[in-house]
């Protein structure tokens, strides 16, 4: 699975002369997810990883609720794209029956797998933890953060996920030229570690702003804290205050804004 290429390229310039080079651009292309053979949702994201995207997914959408309920995931490549086969346990299937039938009969809102405005505000299990994470940690994951940044930095047009520990240290990063879908792989990812016993993130880190979605995403995790180096929506800080998440955005080597912070973790 190829996350970037290289492309010619003309540098034009300022004193009009053209100069001939080339650059790796990050590759997007369309993925169809398919759960139990029936289509759910065409996403423009980067080819990689495709593993720990499904699982993410499928937890986010709460089409499963852990990773034991996803019995298989197959991604392939086809002509006009790649595939992604899913298999769901018994006890999960009416889900992606119930959603496809109010997909087909209703107009879209535009999030993917909500049929209407109706369907916006879904369940969380329950709330997040409290974080345990000094401000200095954070500050450490922020200047770890580029060295991780593989695909961005190769072609500077990727968001990425991370998982840190309390110290700071960057335990896992995902890449992805769709925030939501590098997020998705991350929580994928931390799903399936957890699991097989390894532990839990102390907090998230996304390179790009919070939306709601993504404040919805790290709530599915269940993570104590997440920290964006953009800034947040009006939906986002209303979703995190009535769900208890705590929540820094514009987040810079030397300061970050804080949103929410239900437990006074940060002062």
């Amino acid at each position: 699975m190829t996350a970037w290429r290289r492309e010619p390229t003309r540098v034009l310039r300022a004193d009009g002369i053209g100069v001939a080079g080339t650059r790796d651009v990050a590759v997007e292309t369309p993925v169809a997810i398919e759960v139990d053979g029936l289509g759910y949702a065409v996403m423009m994201m980067t080819p990689q990883d495709l593993e720990a995207f499904a699982t993410g997914f499928m937890l986010t959408e709460r089409l499963a609720d852990g990773p034991a309920d996803i019995l298989h995931v197959e991604p392939f490549e086809s002509a006009a794209g790649w595939i992604v086969r899913i298999g769901l346990a018994d006890r999960c299937r009416n889900r992606i029956q119930d959603r496809v039938r109010h997909r087909t009969s209703d107009t879209s809102c535009g999030l993917c797998g909500i049929a209407s405005l109706e369907q916006l505000i879904r369940p969380v299990a329950a709330s997040p933890p409290a974080p345990d994470v000094a401000p200095a940690a954070i500050f450490a994951a922020l200047a770890r953060l580029r060295d991780h940044q593989r695909l961005n930095a190769a072609t500077g047009a990727a968001h990425a996920a991370a998982a840190c520990d309390a110290s700071g240290a960057i335990v896992a990063l995902f890449e992805d030229v769709g925030r939501h879908n590098a997020l998705d792989k991350l929580i994928g990812h931390q799903a399936t570690a957890v699991q097989g016993g390894r532990g839990s993130a102390a907090f998230m880190l996304v390179t790009s702003r919070i939306s709601f979605e993504m404040v919805d995403k790290a709530l599915v995790a269940r993570t104590p804290l997440i920290v964006g180096i953009s800034a947040p929506t009006s939906m986002a800080i209303d979703h995190a205050r009535a769900r208890g998440l705590t929540l820094l955005a514009l987040a810079r080597t030397d300061s970050m804004l804080v949103l929410n912070d239900p437990s006074g973790a940060f002062g």
